[in-house]
């Protein structure tokens, strides 16, 4: 039997030119739509991190419980400061060596960022991807996406359109269908708002990568 979508799907060619489908799915993002998105580890789901309505979407889509924060993408190194009042050293040093990339860096918040994606804890996850799909798109938006993996809370990761799919049968305006993403392990997640910084999910970057220590 035939698959039957709801959502629409542009499939896409990460090698051609990525300007068309990236500007439709900016402009879902900027009327408060959900967009499924590959990264550099699994599928994602963007909304517009400034604009509420689309976060409490976003949640009610997940059945996410609030209390539990979701992270951004930014669209450079530069934009990082508007979104954090303090950019500690040893972050520094990890965006030199990671980003873009696999590596999600814990900041306090600055007030620009909404409470809803905070979870309440005052701190916010940030992230540059390496994806030429993820970044164009937060390019595009001149402003971060959020990036949250593309499934219902506590369900497996996506790698694959298909599976977006299957786990949302509506709901989602738009998918950018770039095939089978690379792994289905998500993104590390380090909080550098203590010291030393302390990894709450071990996920892509191992933590003998983040020490620099060899495992034995």
């Amino acid at each position: 039997m035939a698959r039957v979508e709801s959502v629409i799907r542009l499939r896409i060619d990460t090698h051609t030119d990525l300007k068309r489908p990236i500007k439709r799915a900016a402009d879902v993002l900027k009327t408060g739509g959900i967009v499924a998105y590959p990264t550099e580890t699994i599928y994602g789901l963007a909304g517009d991190p400034l604009n509420d309505s689309a976060i409490k979407r976003l949640f009610r889509l997940k059945r996410r419980e609030p209390n539990r924060p979701v992270l951004m993408l930014i669209p450079s190194v530069d934009d990082l400061s508007q979104y954090t009042d303090h950019i500690p050293f040893v972050a520094t040093r990890l965006m030199e060596r990671f980003w873009p990339g696999a590596l999600t860096l814990i900041f306090k918040a600055s007030p620009l960022v909404s409470p809803l994606l905070t979870g309440g804890t005052g701190t916010i996850g940030i992230r540059l991807s390496s994806h030429p799909v993820a970044a164009a798109l937060a390019k595009e938006m001149g402003r971060p996406i959020t990036s949250t993996s593309a499934n219902t809370s506590g369900g497996p990761s996506p790698r694959t359109p298909d599976e977006v799919v299957d786990t949302f049968h509506e709901g989602i305006d738009l998918i950018l269908d770039a095939g089978p993403s690379p792994c289905r392990t998500p993104s590390t997640v380090l909080d550098v708002t203590v010291d030393p910084p302390q990894i709450l999910r071990e996920g892509a970057i191992k933590a003998f990568q983040l020490t620099g220590r060899e495992r034995k």
